[in-house]
């Protein structure tokens, strides 16, 4: 185990470097290089042109008689561009303009070795998502625990991806440590940490996308804890492997997924393997992106065969803080908790809670 957390310290070290050593471009950059492009290569002006939060539109007026996929495919390859977008032209009064028609993506991805973001999106609801976050849980009607910190330490890296067949492909590498902590004790104990290490193969075609990962994953008891309760120790270890299926509504304002994953090379091996995911998501169209924030909720459905196929579910809703840090966003969510515990060695334990907490977002 101390091999895989000293993986996983050199690996989110590495990523770290590498974003705080290259400062993302400037939204006004990146808006003059692109009319430099344009300019330069196709013999285009246009004045619809804009860059938000990396994500280049072009309005479809000012791409008459060229060829759309050249030219976004060189503005997509710009260096700290997240994307780039044609968008219909708005039919409104000249001193009231409209709001803008919902893009329609048809470059959507750089290309190549470490392209950035991720083809399928993270699921918001997952307890076991890899992602950056801290929340304040208060459980109900638990005999043990009250009052929990939950911190989570991770992200996905996409490594390579390339455009075959009319869709997208890449693979990556995705890595997290789950923690919770009992802020009732004395000394704010450890309770269980649990160690994720995963290889994920990502698809997409429009508003379509999925996920393959080969992944590993083993908790541990903190000393404290252990200590204090002289709980019996289990060494939870396995390897997996799960596949997620997605679709998009309406832009990205709604979003359903399903999936089921395996276990093998089990301790303890009596674990069944089996289990069931599903989930939607929703992102308010309103207000608009250029407000920088919006409503978000989403709920998430897993059933494992080791419960006896018993419902886990989770629900998160609150306000999504776009364009944190360049094309990053954070998100404060009210949290809802009941079923299983996706903690370690408490598989077995019913819980519930309600919570708090921040999460970020690459």
């Amino acid at each position: 185990m101390r091999r895989v957390g000293l993986a996983l310290a050199v690996l989110l070290a590495v990523a770290g470097a590498r974003s705080a050593g290259a400062a993302p471009p400037s939204d006004a950059w990146l808006e003059g290089y692109a009319a430099a492009v344009l300019e330069r290569d196709f013999r285009l002006a246009a004045p619809s042109l804009r860059v938000r939060d990396g994500v280049i539109t072009v309005g479809a007026q000012d791409l008459a008689g060229a060829d759309r996929e050249r030219v976004l495919q060189a503005l997509g390859a710009i260096r700290g561009a997240t994307r780039a977008e044609v968008v219909a032209a708005a039919a409104a009064p000249a001193e009231t303009p409209a709001e803008p028609v919902t893009p329609r993506v048809i470059v959507d991805y750089q290309s190549g070795l470490l392209p950035g973001g991720t083809l399928f999106k993270p699921l918001l609801a997952d307890p076991r998502w890899p992602h950056f976050a801290a929340s304040y849980q208060r459980y109900l009607r638990d005999p043990t625990l009250k009052d929990v910190a939950s911190v989570s330490f991770g992200e996905t890296f996409s490594l390579l991806r390339e455009r075959y067949w009319s869709s997208w492909w890449e693979v990556g590498v995705q890595a997290g440590v789950f923690a919770i902590f009992d802020l009732d004790a004395v000394s704010k104990d450890l309770i269980n940490a649990d160690y994720f290490v995963a290889l994920p193969f990502g698809f997409r075609r429009g508003d379509l996308s999925g996920l393959l990962r080969v992944f590993h994953q083993s908790s541990h008891l903190g000393d404290e804890f252990l200590l204090r309760t002289r709980s019996q120790r289990i060494n939870l270890s396995y390897e997996g492997l799960d596949g997620k299926v997605s679709y998009e509504f309406w832009g990205d304002a709604l979003r359903v997924y399903g999936g089921a994953g395996y276990l093998f090379d089990r301790d303890p091996a009596s674990i069944q393997p089996w289990s069931l995911q599903y989930g939607a998501e929703f992102a308010s169209p309103w207000p608009s992106r250029n407000a920088g924030w919006r409503p978000i909720a989403a709920v998430d459905f897993q059933h494992r065969e080791e419960n006896e196929w018993s419902m886990d579910f989770s629900a998160r809703a609150g306000v999504q803080l776009d364009g944190v840090l360049a094309s990053r966003n954070m998100q404060i969510l009210f949290e809802y908790f009941f079923g299983h515990s996706p903690n370690g060695q408490f598989f077995k334990s019913k819980i519930e809670y309600i919570g708090l907490g921040a999460h970020f977002h690459f």
